[in-house]
C-alpha cells in the first residue's frame, strides 16, 4: 500500500510546547486515524511529521483532526471534492480517477461511481483546481463545483439527462426490431441491413464515445470492448448480432446509471424537503428571505408543521420537535426558551421563534451529507479488491480472447470466422463490471440508509470492520448512564462546613469538562455557595483536577488522588438507593488536608439493558464496561444492564490498555464513548462509536461512527446492518464471479452468442446493482 510523508509546518498555541500532555494528545489523535504510520512532533521547529496510507487516509482528515484540537497544520494541499455528471459505469470512474492521478502534483484522488463525486488533493503551488476540471472534461465528462450543487431546496424541474440517451435507445430498439422483422418477411439475411446498420449506429453513440475518451485517457474500458465486439460483428457482415449487442448494451447502460443514480440521491432525501425561503425578523418586520440569506445571529420565526431549516436555539415560544429525520429517535422532544434545534427537524404543535447559530451550508445536516457523501469515496476492502481484480484481469480478457482468435484459426483451419465470433463473445462476456460494482453500490446505499436513521458511518471501511466485531466495550458515564448526576449528598471533614465543601468544588469543576462538574457546579449555585476566583487549572486524567482558588491549592477528585497527595479519606457511606442510581464520591482538599466529599447519582439510561440484551442475541462474544469510577459504582451498572464483565477505576491509557488486551483475546473490538473524554480508546479499538453526534461537531469529527442521538438504542441496529452489508457484498461478488465464469465457458465452447453475452453481462450487473440497493430499505 504506497505510503505518503509530510513535514508540516504547525500553528498551535504558546502554552503547546511547554504542555507534554498536549503534544501527547495530538500525537495520539493523529495516531488513531486510521491509515496512520507514524506520527513525530518537533516542538523546536514547529512541525508535525506524518506518514500515512494514501488509499485509507487523506491530508484533509489529518488536518480537521488536528484542527479539534485548536492547533493549525499549514496548507500543503487543497482539498475539493465536485460532481461528476456522465459516470455510467464502473471502470468509467477507475479510469478517471487514474487520468487525474497522473497530473502533476495531485498528491491523492478517489472517484466514486456510486456517488457521482470527486475528491483530489493537490499542490497548489504545482497545479490548480482548473487543471484538474479541464483533465476531467476533456475526457468527456461535466463536472459541478459544491456551489453549484443545490445543498437547500428543491432542484429546478429540468428534461433529465439521460432523456436523449434513452431517445437513441429507443430508436434502436425500433430499429433493431423492423430489420428483424423484414428479414423475417424477405426471407433474405441481407434484407434490411440498412436498418440493422442504423439500429447498430444509434445504439453506439454512447459505447462509441466513451470509448473515445476511454482511448483518450490512456485506457481500456467495457465500452471500448462492447465496440470492438460489435465493430467485429460488423465486419463479419452480421448486422443483426451488432445491432442487438450495441442496443442491448445500451438499455444495460441506462438500467445501470438510473439504479446508481438512485442510490447517489438517497443521502440528499435528508434535505430535499427543506424549504427554500424562511420568515425572518428583521427591523421590527417579518420578512421572507432565502434560506442562503440568513446570517448568523438573526431570529426566524417556524410555524407548526414547518421544517426546520437552520440550526438555532428557541429565544420564544414552546412546541414539541420530531427529530426523527435525523436522529431515528421516534418521540418528539419539548422545546423551549434556551433549547437547541437542529435544521431538518419538524416543528409540532406551537410556533417557535429560533436565533440561527449557523448559515444553511454549515447546518449539522449539511455538515452529514457531506461526510456521507465523501465516506463513500473511501474504499472499503472488498472494493479495492474487487477494483485491484478488475485492473488486471481487463488486459487479461484482451490477452485470452487474442489468443483464443489466433490459436483457435491455427489449430482448426478453415473456421478462421469462427474463432474470431467466439473471441468477439469473449470479449463481451468477461468484463468485469458486475464484479467491480459488487461492493460500491451496497456501501452507498448502506451509508445511506443508516445516516436517515441518525447512524453516521464515517466509509465503508469502518462498516465492514463493524461487521467483524465480537466485542463491544462501553463507557459507563454519559454511555450506559445520562452523564447527568445529581449531587446526593456533601459530608465535611475536619471542622469544615458543607459550604466550605461545595465551594472549593465548585470552583476546581467549573473548569473541567468531566460529567460530574456541571452537578457540582449546579448545585452550588442553586445553594448560593459563595464563588471563588480562579487562577490556576490542572486537569489530573482518571484521577480529578487541581486549581489555585482564592490563593490556596485545592484537589477535587476519586480515592486514588487523595492517596497521591499523602491523605486517607474515610469511607462514605454510598448505601441509600443506590441499587437505582450508584453512587460516586468526589473528595476535596486542599495542601493541608481533607475538607470533605460530594456524593453524586447518576441513572442508568432505561435502554441500556434491552440494547445488551439485543447484541448478546447478535452473538457477540465479549460485552464489557469501561470505566473510571470505583469498583463498587461500576458493579452497581453493569448488574443493572446485564454486563458481567467490567473494569473499574481506569486512566485513560488503561482504557487504551484493555481495550488492546480485549483485541488480542477476542478480535475486533467496538468501543463506545462520549467521542471527547473517550478519544483515546475510540482510536486505539478497531470501532470506534461516538454517541449524541447531534449537538456535538468534535464527534462528528472523532469517531468512526457516530449514533447522532444522544441514546445507545440504534446500536444493535447499526451492527446488523453492518452485518447484512458484508453478507449483501459476499453475494454480489459470488454472484458475479460465478456469472462471468459461465458466460466465458459458454463464449469458448459457442454455446453464448454475442448477443446473449451482452444480455448476460448487463444483466449480472444489474442484478448485483438491484442486490445492494435491497440495504435501502428499512
Amino acid at each position: 500500500m504506497e505510503t505518503l510523508t509530510l513535514d508540516i509546518p504547525v500553528l498551535w498555541p504558546n502554552y503547546f510546547e511547554d504542555c507534554e500532555q498536549c503534544t501527547e494528545r495530538l500525537r495520539e489523535t493523529l495516531q488513531g486515524l486510521d491509515g496512520m504510520v507514524s506520527v513525530r512532533i518537533d516542538t523546536d521547529r514547529r512541525t508535525v511529521e506524518v506518514s500515512y496510507a494514501k488509499d485509507l487516509l487523506n491530508f484533509e482528515a489529518i488536518r480537521q483532526a488536528a484542527q479539534e484540537l485548536g492547533i493549525t497544520l499549514a496548507e500543503r494541499f487543497k482539498h475539493e471534492r465536485v460532481t461528476v455528471d456522465g459516470l455510467d459505469c464502473p471502470d468509467c470512474a477507475e479510469n478517471l480517477e487514474k487520468a487525474v492521478s497522473r497530473i502533476p502534483g495531485v498528491s491523492w484522488v478517489s472517484v466514486s461511481f456510486a456517488s457521482s463525486l470527486l475528491i483530489v488533493e493537490y499542490e497548489p503551488h504545482i497545479t490548480d483546481l482548473q487543471t484538474i476540471l479541464n483533465t476531467i472534461r476533456r475526457l468527456g465528462y461535466d463536472v459541478r463545483l459544491p456551489d453549484e450543487v443545490p445543498i437547500h431546496g428543491s432542484a429546478r424541474r429540468t428534461i433529465p439527462r439521460g432523456s436523449l440517451r434513452i431517445l437513441l435507445t429507443a430508436l434502436s430498439g425500433l430499429l433493431l426490431a423492423s430489420g428483424l422483422v423484414v428479414q423475417h418477411l424477405c426471407h433474405n439475411p441481407s434484407a434490411g441491413s440498412v436498418l440493422l446498420i442504423c439500429a447498430a449506429v444509434f445504439g453506439g453513440v454512447y459505447p462509441i464515445r466513451r470509448a473515445y475518451f476511454s482511448l483518450k485517457g490512456r485506457s481500456v474500458d467495457t465500452n471500448f470492448l462492447v465496440t470492438v465486439a460489435a465493430a467485429g460483428a460488423i465486419w463479419l457482415g452480421d448486422y443483426a448480432e451488432a445491432a442487438a449487442v450495441l442496443f442491448l448494451f445500451s438499455v444495460g447502460s441506462a438500467l445501470e446509471a438510473l439504479s446508481a443514480d438512485k442510490a447517489r440521491k438517497s443521502i440528499r432525501s435528508l434535505i430535499a424537503a427543506f424549504p427554500e425561503t424562511v420568515v425572518v425578523k428583521r427591523g421590527g418586520e417579518m420578512l421572507q428571505v432565502h434560506i442562503d440569506a440568513v446570517d448568523v445571529g438573526e431570529v426566524v420565526l417556524v410555524k407548526p408543521g414547518e421544517r426546520i431549516a437552520l440550526d438555532g436555539i428557541v429565544v420564544s415560544g414552546e412546541s414539541t420537535v420530531d427529530e426523527a429525520p435525523i436522529t431515528g429517535e421516534p418521540t418528539p422532544k419539548p422545546k423551549g426558551k434556551g433549547d437547541s434545534v437542529y435544521a431538518g427537524s419538524i416543528n409540532g404543535e406551537g410556533a417557535l421563534e429560533i436565533r440561527t447559530t449557523s448559515k444553511a451550508e454549515d447546518s449539522t445536516v449539511s455538515k452529514i451529507v457531506r461526510l456521507v457523501e465523501e465516506a463513500q469515496t473511501q474504499k472499503a476492502p472488498s472494493q479495492r479488491f474487487s477494483e485491484t481484480v478488475g485492473r488486471y484481469y481487463t488486459p487479461a480478457v484482451i490477452a485470452m480472447a487474442a489468443a483464443v482468435a489466433i490459436v483457435g484459426a491455427a489449430a482448426y483451419a478453415g473456421s478462421y470466422e469462427l474463432w474470431l465470433r467466439r473471441a468477439l463473445t469473449l470479449l463481451v462476456v468477461a468484463c468485469p463490471c458486475a464484479l467491480v460494482v459488487s461492493a460500491p453500490v451496497a456501501i452507498v446505499c448502506a451509508l445511506a440508509n443508516a445516516a436517515k436513521r441518525g447512524v453516521l458511518i464515517k466509509g465503508g471501511i469502518h462498516l465492514e470492520t463493524l461487521a467483524e466485531v465480537s466485542t463491544v466495550a462501553f463507557d459507563k458515564t454519559g454511555t450506559l448512564t445520562y452523564g447527568k448526576p445529581q449531587v446526593r449528598e456533601v459530608k465535611a471533614f475536619n471542622e469544615h462546613t458543607e459550604t466550605d465543601v461545595i465551594a472549593a468544588a465548585a470552583a476546581v469543576e467549573s473548569r473541567s469538562e468531566h460529567p460530574l462538574a456541571d452537578a457540582v457546579v449546579d448545585y452550588a449555585n442553586t445553594t448560593g455557595a459563595p464563588k471563588m476566583h480562579v487562577f490556576f487549572f490542572e486537569a489530573l486524567p482518571g484521577r480529578g483536577a487541581r486549581a489555585v482558588a482564592d490563593g490556596e491549592v485545592y484537589y477535587v477528585g476519586n480515592e486514588r488522588l487523595m492517596k497521591e497527595i499523602g491523605f486517607a479519606p474515610p469511607e462514605t457511606n454510598c448505601a441509600g438507593d443506590s441499587k437505582d442510581a450508584p453512587c460516586t464520591t468526589v473528595y476535596v482538599a486542599n495542601e493541608r488536608e481533607l475538607i470533605g466529599a460530594v456524593v453524586l447519582s447518576d441513572i442508568v439510561r432505561s435502554c441500556a439493558a434491552a440494547v445488551i440484551g439485543e447484541l448478546k442475541n447478535e452473538g457477540l462474544r465479549r460485552i464489557v464496561m469501561l470505566t473510571g469510577d470505583n469498583a463498587e459504582a461500576a458493579r452497581a451498572v453493569a448488574s443493572q444492564v446485564g454486563i458481567r464483565e467490567f473494569y473499574a477505576e481506569l486512566l485513560p491509557q488503561d482504557k487504551v490498555r484493555v481495550v488492546k488486551e480485549l483485541a488480542s483475546a477476542s478480535g475486533k473490538v467496538a468501543m463506545v464513548g462520549d467521542g471527547f473524554n473517550d478519544a483515546p480508546a475510540l482510536a486505539a479499538a478497531h470501532v470506534g462509536i461516538a454517541m449524541g453526534g447531534l449537538g456535538s461537531h468534535a464527534s462528528i469529527e472523532t469517531a468512526d461512527v457516530v449514533l447522532m442521538a444522544d441514546e445507545i438504542v440504534m446500536l444493535p441496529y447499526a451492527l446488523r446492518l453492518s452485518r447484512r452489508t458484508r453478507a449483501i457484498i459476499v453475494q454480489n461478488l459470488a454472484f458475479a464471479i460465478g456469472t462471468a465464469a459461465l458466460l466465458i465457458w459458454g463464449a469458448i465452447t459457442q454455446h453464448v452468442t454475442l448477443a446473449t453475452g451482452v444480455l448476460g453481462h448487463e444483466a449480472s450487473a444489474l442484478l448485483v446493482i438491484a442486490n445492494g440497493m435491497r440495504l435501502l430499505k428499512k
